[in-house]
């Protein structure tokens, strides 16, 4: 090997060796805590104070799944429904909502439309807890306040997923394909419902992801909303448990089995929907 070739490969050694160091960092600093959650859901009270959270002693792992679910009374249980119903529901319905949206402002001619959409754009900077206050003065006036509805209509409007629904629908959506279903008599709806929706499968997967995440992490909303327990979902639930620990120590290792279990759901949906989401993904990108 020439000196020439031998200085044009080491750079390219050190630069592969870089971006290996770095994605090993990475995956550590991604793992540690979810290996750390796992191994301290298993140990009981004094393991989790004491210095042997790696040994094998210890072990009661099914014995705080039993006292997750008996504690006041079995609400862990309650809340974990409530946020199955708020997330997987919320985003479904959430989902469908923003691939419309996103496709009327794709195919149809309106006024104002761009600055509308405009105005979309700008609503997706805007941070959530921002809205936080308005919503409630709203759900105040409407009566909705501490109720289902106060946590579960706002998830449903999407600004970002409006956004993606336009990009999908600029890409898996012909103009032929709609005109040709008009010039066979479809109507507008019968021509989204029957033809395009079925184009939009990957986006819809991809924003119900999305919306599902945001949704299921949603903290801060049904904290300002909520005062019966009974309606809380398992983020504000284990905040609240949480909070009582200090007290209580009986709390922690309850409140790291919880969280543990929280976080099943959201990996379990983008497994068994990856390949819907990556293509998704893939699409959007290409747009």
């Amino acid at each position: 090997m020439s000196a020439t070739d031998s200085s044009l490969s080491r750079p390219k050694l050190l630069g592969r060796t870089t971006v290996n160091v770095v994605v090993a960092v990475s995956v550590l600093y991604t793992l540690l805590p979810v290996l750390w959650l796992v191994l301290a859901a298993a140990k009981n009270r004094d393991a989790l104070f004491g210095s042997d959270l790696l040994s094998l002693s210890d072990f009661s792992f099914v014995q705080n799944l039993e006292d997750l679910f008996a504690m006041d009374g079995g609400l862990y249980g309650r809340w974990y429904l409530n946020s199955l119903l708020y997330a997987v529901l919320g985003a479904a319905v959430g989902a469908l909502l923003s691939v419309a949206c996103g496709y009327a402002f794709d195919k149809y001619r309106f006024r104002h439309k761009e600055k509308l959409f405009g105005l979309v754009l700008a609503a997706v900077m805007v941070p959530q807890t921002v809205l936080a206050l308005p919503l409630y003065l709203m759900a105040s006036e409407a009566g909705l306040v501490n109720t289902f509805w106060a946590v579960f209509v706002p998830v449903l409007f999407n600004p970002f997923g409006v956004y993606l629904g336009r990009i999908f629908s600029r890409g898996y959506v012909p103009d032929e394909v709609l005109e040709a279903a008009r010039v066979d008599g479809a109507g507008e709806l019968t021509t989204y419902a029957r033809v395009a929706l079925r184009m939009l499968g990957p986006g819809l997967i991809t924003v119900f992801l999305f919306q599902l995440t945001a949704i299921w992490n949603n903290f801060f909303l049904p904290m300002v909303m909520l005062s019966d327990q009974d309606l809380y979902p398992v983020s504000l639930g284990l905040y609240q448990w949480n909070s009582s620990a200090s007290v209580s120590p009986e709390y922690y290792p309850v409140v790291i089995m919880g969280s543990l279990l929280a976080v099943l759901p959201l990996i379990l949906a983008f497994v068994l929907l990856q390949r819907f989401w990556r293509s998704g993904l893939t699409a959007g990108a290409v747009k």
